[in-house]
């Protein structure tokens, strides 16, 4: 058997120096028993994936609202194929594949139903504003709960990575600069292959310029991305891409902005029109209405209020519990099957 002696030991052999490694970890917000055969961010892993947060993010939206078919990226593939993309990097520059994974798997967690729509509509209603990375830490620390405790318990670099994978902040490991950089190179590509199945343009519409130094296909692009990072990166302090492959992703990522994250043939003004009406309806509903807020979320009710437990509910909706929800405070009965 490998006990997690062995492993911390095998991390010290065959990682970089530059990597984290396990056994020098900040620790966790409250000690604990160390597991006998797993690493602590193996563990942080495992924690993630059996977590409420993880299993909703299969019914919210990455992008598409009320996608007509299944082929389309939720909020949970996004977060597999950030995994994904950010453990090969991750296991080509020789650092630490467990708290890169830990990372990626938990740095949606806050997400709001129906995408950036729903994030937007929520940051404009609730005091204080709201942002998704801030509300994944949250549910990771304070919303999920165990039979031990409330909150995970995730060590300080998991915790870390989730919180600056975006914003100007650098995450303090390198495992967590992967992760922020592959988000990146994950929703892009995505986000280009749900369109062009969408319809909305053709592979010909996209910037030339981009697709000669990334690629003209979705597998070239992310390989020549993930070799670029890694080349660009080893033996650094930093990870990052190089200058004419971060300035053709930035590029490609506006043209995503102009043509679909802003596009009326993505986003109706009725589709925008709905989703600030349902949200902004259940946010008031519950504002006003603070005792149907139970469990966890009444918990925070009776410490941090109804605006901080109604920002937390809502949040952790899924987008067809969000639409029930509101049907069954809005929507009269008689007319619920019409």
């Amino acid at each position: 058997m490998i006990y997690r002696e062995d492993a911390e030991k095998r991390e010290y052999e065959i990682l970089s120096p530059l990597a984290s490694r396990a056994a020098e970890s900040k620790g966790r917000l409250y000690d604990e028993e160390q597991c006998c055969f797993r690493t602590v961010y193996q563990r942080d892993r495992d924690r993630i994936i059996h977590s409420k947060a993880f299993r909703r993010l299969i019914h919210k939206t990455q992008v598409f609202l009320a996608p007509e078919t299944d082929h389309y990226r939720t909020r949970l593939t996004h977060t597999l194929e950030v995994a994904q993309i950010s453990r090969t990097v991750a296991q080509i520059l020789a650092y630490n594949g467990d708290l890169t994974e830990a990372i990626a798997l938990g740095h949606d967690l806050g997400h709001t139903p129906f995408g950036h729509v729903g994030e937007k509509v929520l940051n404009s209603i609730h005091p204080g504003g709201f942002s998704h990375n801030e509300q994944s830490l949250r549910t990771v620390d304070l919303l999920e709960e165990t039979s031990r405790r409330r909150g995970l318990n995730l060590t300080c670099e998991v915790r870390d990575g989730i919180l600056n994978h975006r914003g100007p902040v650098r995450p303090m490991t390198l495992e967590g600069q992967i992760v922020k950089i592959c988000d990146r190179i994950a929703y892009v590509n995505h986000d280009i292959d749900d369109a062009v199945r969408s319809g909305i343009f053709t592979m010909e519409d996209l910037p030339r310029k981009d697709l000669e130094v990334l690629g003209y296909t979705h597998s070239d692009r992310i390989n020549n991305l993930i070799a670029d990072l890694c080349s660009n990166s080893e033996g650094k302090d930093t990870v990052e891409l190089s200058p004419d492959f971060s300035d053709a992703l930035l590029d490609l990522r506006s043209f995503l902005f102009r043509n679909v994250y802003q596009s009326p043939d993505v986003r109706t003004t009725s589709d925008l029109d709905k989703v600030e009406k349902v949200i902004t309806s259940l946010y008031d509903h519950f504002l006003e209405h603070p005792d149907e807020i139970q469990g966890i979320y009444g918990t925070v009710r009776e410490e941090e209020g109804a605006h901080a437990a109604v920002r937390d509910w809502i949040s952790g909706m899924t987008d067809r519990y969000a639409l029930e929800m509101y049907e069954k405070l809005f929507v009269p009965q008689g007319w619920r099957q019409l």
